[in-house]
């Protein structure tokens, strides 16, 4: 590499020097009905966002405590998760009708879930947001 005057060689001119004349970064047509490698990370991403997972444990207390969730239920707590994970959130306690749900956003998944006769008067510790569904 050349250092001319003590003066670094921009990123341009180094491309230029060890890569010669490639065009570096220039990228080519699809055809129709092809798809880019964005098209296919971002339709993985959508898939990925869409779905709402629960732990065993999440599970058992859903079972033991005889909760059960419905559709647009289900999609509250999408719709909540979503929220919270533009916020920042990564522990969030979602509370939705009278229930409660720890949820572990980066993963979409519900960690556990109360009803309001156990939420009544509980602390909910290791969270560090909470979003109202």
């Amino acid at each position: 590499m050349n250092i001319a005057n003590e003066r670094f060689l921009s990123a341009k001119q180094i491309q230029g020097e060890y890569l010669g004349n490639q065009n570096v970064g220039t990228h080519r047509r699809y055809e129709e009905g092809e798809k880019s490698f964005g098209d296919i990370l971002g339709r993985m991403q959508e898939n990925a966002d869409s779905k709402l997972r629960f732990s065993k444990h999440a599970t058992d207390r859903l079972a033991t405590r005889d909760i059960k969730l419905d559709d647009s239920q289900l999609d509250r707590l999408k719709e909540g998760v979503a929220k919270a994970e533009m916020k920042g959130i990564k522990e969030s306690l979602m509370i939705m009708d009278k229930l409660a749900f720890i949820v572990n956003v980066p993963s979409s998944t519900v960690v556990t879930a109360l009803d309001s006769q156990l939420s009544n008067e509980q602390v909910f510790t290791n969270i560090d947001g909470a979003v109202i569904v």
